[in-house]
């Protein structure tokens, strides 16, 4: 295939580091993400009780660590005493639950951060505090949320940072029908003033609903795709983003695919 029938490279995003290969959200999953040369990784912040930034996706520590503590009722102190690595293997055991803090600083230059608040706008200030202690470009960190208030008050304190609307669509089995629909998620997503969507990889996501968010104005990302078929037809479309579990292996499939 000619250089110029190659069709553009989509960004990959580490969905919580190389997670397939790695305890989720650790740093071991985003060093091995960097190791391997991925350019964006994906994470979830909760707070603790003594107000700490730290990375889990869940808001207990029962599936990861076995303990059911709620993180928002738990100081940092109790939680980095817990193996946040050992349910993926015995080689991983004694890895910690990271700091947002902890995982900006070992993010080399030049790479990208998708982070996921994972509660409300309650985090925007201490994510301020992380945000500013890292000296990066705003372009290096790119805020995400399910909940519409967190979004639009991240982007009302980060203007000059990329804030997404994450989406998860549902179908009714008696109608068939997705809700939300296209319309009503570009207009939240407007309301709110984010600069994208961020929706769940579903049937109902097709080429015109990527043109649709494109009209509008916003960015369209999908996740979370490890499905080699699937990412195919989702960069054709014309997506903004894939986050997937395997990022170094995808961008290799893809790239394979487009370059044979």
């Amino acid at each position: 295939m000619m250089l110029s029938e190659t069709p553009q490279q989509v960004p990959v995003i580490a969905h919580r580091g190389e997670s397939f290969d790695a305890p989720e959200n650790t740093l071991a999953s985003f060093g091995l993400a960097w190791d391997r040369n991925d350019d964006t990784v994906e994470t979830d912040i909760h707070l603790t009780s003594d107000g700490q930034l730290i990375i889990s996706h869940d808001p207990d520590t029962k599936r990861i660590a076995g303990q059911p503590l709620v993180i928002k009722d738990t100081p940092l102190a109790t939680l980095k005493k817990l193996d946040a690595g050992g349910w993926k293997g015995s080689k991983w055991a004694g890895e910690k639950y990271p700091t947002l803090d902890e995982v900006l600083k070992q993010m080399p230059p030049g790479k990208r951060i998708f982070v996921e608040i994972k509660i409300g706008p309650e985090a925007v200030e201490p994510l301020a505090k992380s945000i500013e202690a890292v000296h990066r470009p705003a372009q290096d960190i790119v805020i995400i949320s399910f909940n519409i208030d967190s979004v639009r008050a991240a982007k009302a304190r980060f203007k000059d940072h990329q804030v997404y609307y994450l989406v998860s669509q549902k179908q009714d089995k008696q109608t068939q029908a997705w809700t939300p629909t296209t319309e009503e998620m570009i207009a939240k997503a407007k309301e709110a003033g984010a600069d994208g969507l961020d929706i769940n990889a579903k049937p109902c996501v097709n080429a015109d609903v990527v043109k649709q968010a494109h009209a509008a104005g916003l960015k369209l990302l999908v996740w979370t795709i490890d499905d080699v078929d699937l990412a195919k037809s989702m960069r054709d479309m014309g997506v903004d983003g894939i986050t997937t579990n395997r990022a170094a292996w995808m961008r290799e499939q893809l790239y394979n695919a487009a370059t044979k």
